[in-house]
């Protein structure tokens, strides 16, 4: 971090100060036991937990200032009514320090692994900077820009939401000079309540992007390729669509890569992309679509996704004693549902398995939901699912013509059965929301079959 004096953070969040204004701040930081010397502590309030507690343990700790919204009789305390919307503020003061290449992507699924990919391509040319993991929320992604000094040429920002304004608030604190949006589907439902207003949230990711600055989108979103993005340009990326600006053709899979022919300007090039899934696919194409953009041919941006590597538990495929597993137990809805079941079908497997959990947060249409989860389950053929939670049991039920399906509400049974009926050659795909903690029982049959 560039260091900050306290006069330009307090004019960046309007706050009451009479310290030393011109103190030096060498980084932010929210959470005492993370305190270095010469930090600013931002006192960040929630549903369980209220910083403004700490701030005086925060100053003894070594921290050179602290934000807060209580009066502390202290001249190294700056006073603000709401410490989380100075975070955003001092964090967008600190951005418009740099004059680089910024890339923000939102959409309802895949945007880490869009991300990741992004970050491949333009980090074959350009020092960048990528939020971390899924540091995407109104605390994560502000502190991660914290993270830019002067040797980062360009950085990339993963951006989500729960409800409206908070994309606004990302973008207002990013500025993208690049914004991406991958999808429109029904994550978040519960509180929004359809896709129309999902697509309205996402759209916001343009409120802080200058008028001319260029979007990348999927032209096959049903939602997206309709949507009114004014006059700035528009890049257009997927497989179906006639208005693509880059497209793939020529899509194949061997069950651990998949590879395809990006077209783009009449240029075609080979992509080997170490992941399975058309929704994998269209992320690569939002990647390619960005370095082409910043002067990063198709050739070379196709060199770097071969390096790509799933993060978390995001469609990460492992092999044990014979059996192939897919874990992807990070986050589900039923587009992600959907996504999965596909790249299970495609694999090259005696027998597909489906293990399925709960997916959480679709409000009113959640039994509506894994019921139709269920019949893609037997759209795709799969030859045995098991599905675990409450809600998956509906996942079952919407089956029809699946001969082998079981349900499960204990994850030790689950494990069991699962120990007892797979064997070389198998696939086995689990899928459900992080709620559901499918990764227990992943790891318990890991343990199981190397005793075996």
């Amino acid at each position: 971090m560039i260091p900050l004096n306290l006069k330009e953070i307090a004019a960046a969040c309007g706050a009451e100060f009479s310290g030393d204004g011109e103190k030096k701040i060498y980084s932010v930081c929210t959470d005492t036991r993370k305190i270095e010397e010469g930090c600013l502590f931002i006192a960040l309030k929630g549903e369980n937990f209220d910083g403004n507690a700490f701030v005086e343990d925060a100053l003894s700790k070594g921290a050179a200032a602290a934000v807060s919204s209580r009066d502390i009789a202290d001249p190294r305390v700056l006073k603000v009514s709401d410490t989380c919307k100075a975070l955003s503020q001092i964090a967008g003061m600190y951005r418009r320090r740099f004059s680089i290449p910024v890339i923000a992507l939102t959409g309802s699924v895949g945007k880490t692994t869009t991300k990741e990919m992004v970050h491949c391509v333009i980090s074959s040319k350009y020092k960048t900077l990528k939020s971390l993991g899924n540091l995407n929320n109104q605390i994560g992604m502000p502190m991660t820009v914290f993270s830019l000094d002067e040797t980062y040429e360009a950085a990339v920002f993963e951006m989500g939401m729960a409800d409206f304004g908070e994309i606004s608030n990302l973008s207002r604190v990013a500025a993208p000079t690049l914004g991406i949006l991958t999808n429109i589907g029904v994550s978040h439902m519960e509180t929004l309540g359809s896709r129309e207003n999902i697509l309205k949230a996402k759209m916001e990711i343009l409120d802080g992007m200058a008028d001319d600055a260029p979007v990348v989108v999927n032209a096959d979103d049903k939602h997206l390729k309709d949507a009114d993005f004014g006059d700035r340009e528009v890049i257009w990326y997927g497989i179906k669509s006639g208005k693509c600006n880059i497209k793939a053709e020529d899509i194949t899979s061997d069950g651990m890569y998949t590879d395809f022919t990006a077209v783009m300007d009449g240029e075609k090039q080979k992509v080997h992309l170490p992941a399975i899934g058309i929704h994998n696919v269209y992320n690569a194409l939002a990647a390619l679509a960005s370095g082409v953009k910043y002067s990063i041919d198709l050739s070379q941006g196709a060199a770097s996704l071969e390096k790509y590597e799933p993060s978390g538990m995001r469609q990460r495929v492992r092999k044990v004693g014979g059996i192939a597993v897919i874990e992807d137990c990070y986050n589900a809805s039923p587009d992600s549902m959907k996504a999965a079941l596909s790249a299970l079908s495609e694999f090259k497997a005696e027998r597909k398995i489906a293990v399925l959990a709960d997916m959480l947060e679709l409000g009113a249409i959640s039994e509506e939901a894994h019921r139709s989860v269920g019949k893609m389950a037997a759209d795709f053929n799969i030859d045995i699912l098991f599905t675990f939670g409450r809600q998956a049991q509906f996942i079952a039920e919407g089956a029809k013509g699946l001969k082998n399906v079981e349900s499960f509400e204990d994850k030790q049974d689950l494990t069991e059965r699962l120990l007892s009926c797979t064997r070389s050659g198998d696939c086995v795909l689990f899928k459900g929301s992080r709620g559901m903690k499918l990764e227990e029982v992943i790891n318990a049959l890991y343990e199981g079959w190397n005793r075996k």
